[in-house]
């Protein structure tokens, strides 16, 4: 399998870059190294660290839950004040589900560190109604200018 290894700017619309990688563990760090270089980019250096691990959660849950061999990153500017941090993954039937992990349970805190730090999340399906490909899960944070 071939995988994109350098982001690419979004060439029209709003600000943005994007990646594909494999869907695997080490994924994470790659998000997390994307995020910050396109808020650097935006002159958002403040939100850098909160956006890189929103970002790094939403891969681990893809990494996780999800199936196929690999994932899109996405980090986007739609508006000057708002940043919007997205995976992509084929398993549309997968559907995030924020749960509250008991207190000896080693996972499950990913979706409230990102329901914590983003402004809102959610998740869009993919493909047509009755028979989706996959899902972008999305969280979006607004930043200060």
């Amino acid at each position: 399998m071939t995988s994109m290894t350098a982001a690419r700017p979004r060439q029209t619309g709003h600000p943005g870059y994007n990646l594909t990688k494999p869907r695997e563990a080490a994924t994470a760090q790659d998000a997390r190294r994307l995020a910050r270089v396109a808020l650097a980019a935006w002159g958002l250096d403040d939100d850098a660290a909160t956006a890189a691990l929103v970002l790094s959660e939403l891969v681990a849950n893809a990494v996780r839950h999800a199936w196929g061999p690999s994932v899109r990153i996405a980090v986007d500017l739609p508006t000057a004040d708002r940043v919007r941090l997205a995976v992509v993954d084929r398993a549309a039937r997968r559907r995030p589900e924020l749960r509250v992990p008991a207190p000896g349970d080693t996972t499950g805190r990913g979706l409230l560190l990102v329901e914590e730090c983003a402004d809102r999340w959610g998740y869009d399906l993919l493909g047509s109604v009755t028979a989706p490909w996959g899902k972008r899960v999305w969280a979006e944070l607004k930043v200060n200018r």
